[in-house]
């Protein structure tokens, strides 16, 4: 993550969040942080998008990532990553039938 960070353009908002846990930790410290000071007040928005990377298309999101710069070697890592995985479902003691993704 911190390689990925390092090569993304400072114009991308440093306060987007894939996890809740992320957000609320940093939201949290950063507004109480805030209201130390006397006289202030913190508005806040939480936008939640829960189902968003579970329909990602990889090729799109490595097509994007080259476009901001993450080298090719990278993005083919991550595409490699994300396509082709066999999932399956255990439910008590029985596993269902794998079935190949390639999008999430």
């Amino acid at each position: 993550m911190r390689q990925i960070k390092d090569l993304l353009p400072p114009s991308l908002d440093p306060m987007q969040f894939a996890y809740w846990d992320d957000a609320i930790s940093t939201t949290l410290h950063l507004s109480l942080t805030h209201l130390e000071n006397k006289d202030t007040y913190v508005r806040m928005l939480f936008i939640d998008f829960s189902s968003a990377f579970n329909t990602i298309i990889p090729q799109h999101l490595t097509e994007k990532l080259s476009l901001l710069g993450i080298n090719t070697s990278l993005c083919n890592w991550i595409l490699d990553f994300l396509t082709g995985r066999p999932q399956s479902v255990r439910i008590g003691n029985s596993i269902s039938s794998a079935t190949t993704l390639n999008t999430g």
